[in-house]
């Protein structure tokens, strides 16, 4: 089957509308974080071992910068810094329980917000909806193989 040419700009619009879906469950003047901190929260939530400087690189930022965002989510309860147990001179970020429950009313709060567009949706479409992102998530996350930019440089 040939993909439409469209296709790709038809993703590009769907994740925009998925952001903004998203972005609507929790308005911005409730927010007690910036998306930063909050980007911050969820990186550090999923990654115990992480430090300062493992931040700094999955945010790609000076471990400065890290380590202020880290300073300002400590002051507000959401962030510790701990020892880590087998090597005393680094020290981990922890989420704090506020911070996790923060991050868990945010994903509830989204889920609605998503299975409320998804419920106005014809259920044939939902499934072949699933079964395209599933299809596109391995396919994301595969090997990656070479592109067609790759293929035509070397042939010109």
């Amino acid at each position: 089957m040939e993909r439409p040419p469209n296709l790709a700009a038809a993703i590009d619009a769907a994740a925009e509308a998925l952001v903004g879906v998203l972005d609507s469950a929790v308005p911005r003047h409730q927010m007690a974080v910036s998306p930063t901190q909050l980007r911050v929260l969820s990186l550090i939530s999923g990654r115990p071992e992480t430090n300062v400087n493992g931040l700094a690189e999955l945010l790609d930022v000076v471990p400065s910068s890290a380590s202020r965002l880290c300073d300002r989510l400590e002051a507000t309860g959401l962030l510790r810094r701990v020892p880590d147990p087998r090597d005393r001179r680094e020290v981990r970020l922890m989420p704090t329980a506020a911070a996790e429950t923060l991050l868990r009313e945010l994903q509830e709060r989204r889920h609605r917000a998503v299975q409320a567009v998804l419920d106005r949706m014809p259920g044939r479409a939902q499934h072949e909806l699933l079964l395209a992102l599933m299809a596109f998530e391995r396919a994301a996350t595969a090997a990656p193989t070479e592109s067609p930019a790759d293929s035509q440089a070397r042939t010109a």
